[in-house]
């Protein structure tokens, strides 16, 4: 039977666990510098994001972590996925699915004006999952970042 559970601090391990597995997925392995202690301070103490967790028969088996962000032209805020994940021998049964709908109904019971991810482009299992729920890709909207160096030059 699939739970949800949001994350407390003692799940900063785990949590950290279900990042590198993602970055393994996405390749991107070399990016992760999170740490446990990083992950304690700006999800719990700080609480700058929420992590919800995916459960079979008691056992953590995907996650999605997520924060608000705010629409001007809406006037309220919406949920941004940060990312989301469910574990290789857990897929094909409906848990990723899950994790959004479980998503859908806190910006509802929030009242959030929308709810939102990014997708890389060659992820097709994700993007056709998306698709499947009635998600619209913002193919006019490009994504632009700052980070490293660069955002410290632009801080000066």
């Amino acid at each position: 039977m699939l739970t949800y559970r949001f994350a407390n601090e003692n799940d900063c391990g785990l949590i950290l666990e279900f990042i590198r597995a993602l970055a393994a997925y996405e390749k991107m392995s070399d990016q992760v510098v999170a740490t446990e202690s990083l992950l304690r301070e700006w999800i719990f103490e700080k609480q700058k994001a929420e992590v919800i967790f995916a459960c079979e028969d008691g056992k953590e088996v995907g996650f999605a972590l997520f924060f608000h962000n705010f629409s001007t032209f809406l006037g309220r805020a919406g949920i941004y996925l940060e990312d989301l994940f469910v574990l290789p021998e857990y897929r094909g049964k409906g848990y990723g699915k899950g994790l959004l709908r479980k998503l859908a109904q806190i910006t509802e019971e929030r009242g959030c004006g929308r709810l939102e991810w990014w997708c890389l482009d060659w992820n097709k299992p994700s993007i056709d999952l998306y698709k499947s729920l009635g998600a619209e890709p913002m193919d006019e909207w490009t994504t632009y970042r700052l980070t490293g160096e660069k955002l410290k030059e632009m801080a000066k």
